[in-house]
């Protein structure tokens, strides 16, 4: 018997990986699992996704929101035959259970892990919880590294079989310290970081900086962050909010003097597409609970549904549009 096989609940091939692998122009998306026991408006949202981006990512507490696993709503996606980004999250576990879950990941079958710190719990809807915090996102990527060459935190061997999971890791090009920006990202590089999805993107600019001083020549893809906004008041509360992220007045007067907010809001994050197209070798959407929009974003943006892109050659036009790494 293979020691390193996996059984997993349905069968979902790797496309994320592949797709890195060959240089793809990659798209993901973010999906909040449930805040209960039922799945079905998850699902719904990833059926609406699947062919349009090469994973799903599902949340882990995100904003310290307490919500279903992102394990279990991971397993339900792929039930339906969509590949999931597991994120997992430093808050909430110490060593021995962040092992557990990369194990019981690997079993089931994922395989894509975003590794995260992890938000405060004072943010969240229980901020008299107990944070633990005994790793960090790039000691959680070196832990990743150590289960994939089949030993645990301590050095001992994984006696039945090791992990083949495939980390990715968090990034802000607009973080005000670039010094500790390039000391951060040269850490998670180091650690195993096989790919980088970026916070939302207000500062294009700043991002073409980021990659042509920092990430230029890391070989890993570079996803940019794109973030629907609903509202002129959506973005003023993002700007009074997100430590770091100041959306342009120019964009929020656009939202102020549409007739459909949310339609320019589709055309706007559109437009944030092409751009960082121009610069990187993906893009993360995050549409938060208006996930059903994602596929209209990508069509006002030129993304060509995945099946579709590999049938007219629209792959070999993303090949050529891409960024180089």
């Amino acid at each position: 018997m293979n020691l390193s096989q996996s059984f997993p609940i349905s069968p979902c091939a790797p496309n994320f990986r592949t797709a890195v692998q060959t240089g793809d122009f990659l798209v993901t998306a973010e999906v909040m699992p449930p805040k209960g026991g039922n799945p079905a408006h998850m699902i719904e949202m990833g059926k609406l996704l699947n062919g349009r981006v090469h994973a799903v990512n599902i949340t882990d507490g995100s904003r310290a929101v307490m919500r279903m696993s992102s394990l279990a709503a991971s397993v339900i996606l792929m039930q339906q035959g969509i590949e999931p980004i597991c994120q997992m999250a430093c808050r909430d576990r110490n060593r021995i259970a962040l092992q557990a879950d990369l194990l019981g990941a690997q079993a089931l079958g994922i395989r894509n892990i975003l590794a995260l710190t992890g938000d405060p719990i004072k943010a969240g809807d229980h901020a008299d919880a107990r944070a633990v915090f005994e790793l960090e996102s790039v000691r959680l990527l070196r832990l990743i590294d150590k289960l994939n060459q089949g030993s645990d935190s301590n050095d001992k061997p994984l006696t039945d079989g090791a992990t083949d999971l495939f980390a990715g890791a968090a990034i802000d090009p607009q973080c005000q310290s670039w010094s500790g920006l390039q000391r951060r990202f040269d850490r998670k590089l180091a650690s195993g970081a096989q790919f980088f999805q970026s916070q939302l993107i207000s500062d294009f600019d700043r991002l073409e900086k980021f990659m042509d001083q920092i990430a230029i020549g890391c070989n890993k893809p570079i996803l940019a962050g794109i973030f629907l906004l609903k509202s002129a008041k959506n973005a003023q509360f993002i700007n009074r909010n997100v430590p770091g992220v100041q959306i342009p007045q120019h964009i929020i007067d656009r939202l102020e003097a549409a007739a459909d907010p949310l339609q320019e809001g589709v055309a706007i994050a559109a437009e944030q597409v092409q751009r960082a197209r121009e610069l990187c070798q993906g893009v993360h959407i995050m549409a938060i609970r208006r996930e059903d929009l994602i596929p209209q974003i990508l069509d006002q943006a030129g993304i060509a549904p995945l099946d579709s892109a590999l049938d007219t050659g629209e792959k070999t036009a993303n090949l050529l549009h891409k960024a180089p790494l």
